[in-house]
């Protein structure tokens, strides 16, 4: 007979899951549904099967790492098992309070944590190697956004164009006796190759994401063996599918709106490397905040992008020595990278609220590159990238809900059960 506890936990797992899907499905597939490459019940449903694929690959080790590695898999008892989720699930509406998408994975290892602190259980050479992954892949994302912001990222600018379109990429034509599927007839192969590379990547990050955070929703309950791993993959992807399918709904029409002044190729460029940073944490067995590496990348991204008002040398000496009143900030993405040019793509926020340059002129001879040291700073940060004060309070909450949720569950299991 299945005890009330486990009814418990697996209701507390579902729910977990429900939130993770409801955040994860409107930060892969914003870009592709505001530029109405797909249908929201499309972006839900590859989201889904992607995730699915994610959590039966790599995502099994994850499991088996926060199952089984951090404490052992004899402290989650149902108690301790539904003690864990509710601080995970508790630290899901904090941040979704203040609007702000808190690492989950780093707040179900803070639970966790508590967890082994209190029982004196904690494995604390892997803890330090994932607290060592948690340092090393923002710096990780930091870098490459920087190289690429520098060296790469006007290059690809001044070449890919991504327009919105009127209308579905595959549109159901049910003028005849049976129905049929079709290109939309304005689209042409440039149109083509970006959508499918916007999809591609928005599929990526769902494989991503349920690599990294099915361990999140069902960890405890493989521990205690309620269930097994292939049923605790299938349960946090079904509620993590059903909150694609539902509350993810309303993420999908405002992601435009909290990343405005995000190209839509810079958004590409940062989806890619922080899904990549965190499919080989997972394949490795180490949870991490696909969160937190993506807006390094970004920092980055904008950094490098900027410092290509000044050479290598110039950046090197102190402004103090050069004279120079020029200061480079991390608002440069939204700026134009060739002289006298508008940018070349429309942005994030522009895609889903149906703004943009038209298509007519894009498909002229590209623009050349300005060489670094040669553009202008004041161009470089005409637009901001994000806001400061929202920054910090994102980086706070990042910081805060893992710890808290390492506080309240030693706590709990400490003074209380």
């Amino acid at each position: 007979m299945v005890s009330v506890l486990v009814v418990v936990g697996i209701v507390v797992a579902a729910f977990v899951g429900f939130n993770i899907g409801g955040s994860s499905t409107g930060v892969a597939f914003g870009p592709a549904v505001g530029s109405k490459l797909v249908r929201k019940a499309t972006a839900a449903t590859l989201f889904s099967v992607f995730a699915l694929l994610g959590a039966w690959t790599v995502g099994r080790n994850v499991i088996a790492t926060m199952s089984g590695g951090i404490v052992p898999a004899a402290q989650f008892t149902p108690v301790a098992g539904v003690g864990v989720l509710f601080f995970t699930g508790a630290s899901l509406l904090v941040s979704n309070i203040y609007g702000v998408p808190a690492s989950t994975s780093m707040t179900a290892v803070g639970a966790i944590v508590g967890l082994g602190l209190a029982t004196g259980s904690l494995n604390e050479a892997l803890m330090f190697t994932i607290v060592s992954a948690w340092i090393v892949a923002p710096v990780v994302g930091l870098g490459i956004g920087t190289l690429l912001g520098r060296y790469v990222y006007p290059q690809l600018e001044a070449r890919l164009s991504f327009t919105r379109l009127e209308r579905q990429l595959i549109q159901v034509d049910r003028s005849g006796r049976f129905p049929s599927v079709r290109f939309n007839a304005n689209a042409d192969p440039r149109d083509l190759f970006g959508s499918a590379l916007v999809l591609g990547i928005a599929c990526y990050m769902g494989f991503s994401a349920g690599a990294s955070n099915a361990a999140n929703a069902v960890a405890p309950l493989v521990g205690n063996g309620a269930v097994t791993v292939d049923q605790g993959v299938l349960l946090a992807v079904a509620a993590i599918s059903l909150g694609g399918f539902t509350i993810a709904r309303r993420t999908l029409e405002t992601i435009g709106d909290g990343i405005t002044d995000l190209p839509i190729l810079a958004a590409l460029i940062v989806s890619t490397v922080g899904a990549t940073i965190i499919t080989v944490l997972s394949y490795y067995g180490i949870p991490a905040s696909l969160a937190v590496s993506t807006t390094c990348c970004i920092i980055g991204l904008g950094w490098g992008r900027a410092s290509r008002a000044a050479t290598l040398a110039e950046l090197a000496t102190p402004p103090s020595e050069t004279g120079s009143g020029s200061k480079l900030t991390t608002d440069a993405l939204a700026a134009p990278s060739t002289q006298g040019e508008e940018p070349v793509g429309p942005t994030v926020g522009q895609l889903a609220s149906g703004e943009g340059p038209p298509s007519e002129g894009r498909h002229g001879a590209s623009p050349s590159v300005t060489p670094i040291g040669e553009e202008d700073i004041e161009e470089l940060t005409e637009e901001s990238l994000f806001d400061p004060a929202a920054t910090t309070r994102i980086v706070v909450l990042w910081i805060l809900t893992p710890s808290l949720s390492v506080v309240g569950s030693y706590l709990l299991f400490a003074l209380v059960l």
